[in-house]
């Protein structure tokens, strides 16, 4: 079957750097194209003998989500502003960071406002066209674009890095002008106030753009779910190559956007190594903080004992600025209680080089060509290397507490944080809801939340699991760190997530290649809790020795 092509958005002339001000008396000078649905069995063929069971796709478009009701939040914010505006703009924009982009606002080469309908118009321009589609997006915010002209109004000297820099959370975070859905129909009209986070991020000038797809209930759903698939967002793909690499999961569309340049930064979320995973499958910066670091009130719960949001960004710089901006005690949560605050990560990037630094390289790893070469390199810059192999740590009990946990946070979740319209109190009324539509709600089954309901644990014996976790955790990382007095340990992408999420020891994946088949691998370095500065210096002086991110090829 011929797959329709949906035509990107027509060339049109428009004059004037500012010129896309609502204040037009011309025509508008884009219009966006309806989205027609296509036939998608052909894609869903080729994909049936997939290396990977998890990508035999069952469907990629979503049967709920309508494409064009989110074009209608876009369509008045980028009506003037044309194909033209966004070539020309695009040497400011692409791929650079935000201190740069912020030198290119303050000389007058861009403002906020232009600056946000270049990303509402390049999502559109790829995300519209069903051959480069990657079900990144799936909300928009329809005041992004005023947000952006007020931030231009009101900018002063003493602006954070982060102001006027419009952002994709994903859709598992609260944010008060667009549904939070963790990608489930049962949540699909959950309208709420703002997460603690976005509040943050608020009152530091950041503009929230929009939603961003997820693996839905960040993975807590089915056991086959393939990572990037939700019921409102339909299957995200891999813009490195679409539907040949795994997007990694759960945070899927967050890795994906920050791939494609569709925003100035990301939030993702992890409970065991659902930012490190998507953040290394898409070449870019992942940072999994130290639970408590950043605040979790108002998202959407798998556990409250591991869970954290985190930044996901196209280089280290901005993922300190974003980590920053992020950052305040909350007394919402009390992880955040006496927790590091209004640090100015990105101030002290350069201070730290990566000679003599003591550096824990698992030797099993060692037979992945890419992270041998990496090793040679970081020691050929005066990096100290330390082979040594791990003991295994025993997991028993980890898929238990994840299902204790949602067992309670996600009624309290409903019932703290979601819209009056949401009647579902427990994981057993999302249950029965899925059940009742099993072929468009839960395609892929519910196994994870099924056995949510199996479990029953005893308040002693919820903490107890959770104490023993954690230590094995601990003791999985710090026998080889003081045996070999290692500042950090060097892992692969998310490779060693379940171990640091047990720990609650924070880590940062940073691109350091593409394998033999041409998909992203990340270096991931893994520290001792609230080192994150550390990591963050450490990523950078890496980032700039090796400079391995390449733009994906069909994004450029």
């Amino acid at each position: 079957m011929k797959i329709r092509t949906i035509k990107t958005i027509p060339l049109f002339l428009i004059l004037g750097l500012f010129a896309c001000k609502q204040t037009h008396e011309e025509e508008p000078k884009t219009q966006i194209p309806a989205w027609i649905p296509y036939d998608e069995s052909a894609e869903i063929a080729e994909n049936t003998d997939h290396e990977s069971q998890r990508m035999q796709y069952k469907l990629i478009q979503s049967k709920v989500t309508d494409r064009n009701d989110i074009w209608k939040n876009v369509a008045d914010q980028i009506a003037y502003f044309s194909e033209e505006d966004y070539e020309r703009l695009k040497p400011f924009i692409l791929e650079q960071d935000i201190l740069s982009i912020q030198s290119h606002i303050k000389s007058g080469k861009l403002s906020y406002e232009t600056l946000t309908q270049w990303y509402l118009y390049r999502i559109v321009k790829y995300e519209n066209d069903s051959t480069t589609f990657l079900n990144a997006i799936i909300a928009i915010n329809p005041n992004a674009v005023q947000e952006a002209r007020n931030r231009d109004e009101n900018k002063s000297e003493n602006d954070h890095p982060f102001y006027g820099m419009p952002i994709l959370v994903k859709d598992n975070i609260n944010f008060a002008g667009l549904p939070t859905t963790a990608g489930s129909v049962a949540l699909q009209k959950n309208i709420t106030k703002d997460a603690f986070i976005v509040e943050k991020i608020k009152e530091n000038g950041g503009i929230i753009l929009g939603k961003v797809n997820l693996s839905e209930w960040a993975n807590f759903l089915s056991i086959i779910n393939p990572n990037g698939y939700s019921a409102m967002g339909g299957q995200t793909l891999n813009p490195y190559g679409r539907r040949k690499y795994d997007t990694g999961g759960s945070s899927s569309a967050s890795g994906v956007a920050m791939a494609a340049n569709y925003a100035a930064a990301a939030i993702g979320t992890e409970t065991s190594g659902s930012i490190l995973s998507p953040s290394s499958s898409n070449s870019i910066v992942g940072l999994k903080p130290t639970v408590g670091l950043f605040s979790r009130a108002g998202i959407v719960p798998i556990s409250s004992t591991l869970d954290t949001p985190g930044p996901m960004t196209r280089n280290v710089t901005d993922n300190a600025i974003l980590a920053s901006a992020m950052s305040g005690e909350d007394p919402a949560d009390v992880a955040t209680k006496d927790n590091p605050k209004n640090i100015r990560y990105w101030e002290e990037l350069q201070s730290e080089s990566l000679e003599g630094v003591r550096f824990g390289v698992n030797k099993s790893f060692l037979s992945d060509s890419v992270y041998g070469i990496t090793v040679d390199k970081i020691k050929a810059a005066g990096g100290v290397m330390i082979e040594f192999e791990p003991e295994n740590m025993d997991f028993e009990g980890f898929a238990t507490l994840l299902s204790a946990d949602m067992k309670i946070d996600l009624p309290d979740y409903l019932s703290k944080y979601a819209s009056k319209e949401i009647s579902f109190k427990t994981v057993d009324d999302v249950v029965v809801f899925n059940n009742a539509d099993s072929l468009v709600r839960i395609p892929y089954g519910q196994g994870r939340l099924d056995g949510i309901l199996e479990t029953n644990l005893s308040g002693e014996e919820h903490e107890k699991l959770k104490e023993s976790l954690n230590a094995r955790g601990i003791d999985f990382f710090e026998k080889p760190m003081k045996k070999y007095d290692l500042d950090v340990v060097l892992s692969i992408n998310n490779w060693n997530a379940g171990n640091a999420a047990a720990a609650k020891y924070p880590c940062l994946t940073v691109p350091m290649g593409y394998n033999e088949n041409g998909a992203p691998i990340g270096l991931t370095f893994i520290a001792r809790p609230f080192e994150e500065g550390e990591l963050l210096k450490l990523g950078y002086a890496f980032e700039q020795l090796t400079k391995s991110r390449k733009l994906p090829k069909g994004y450029k």
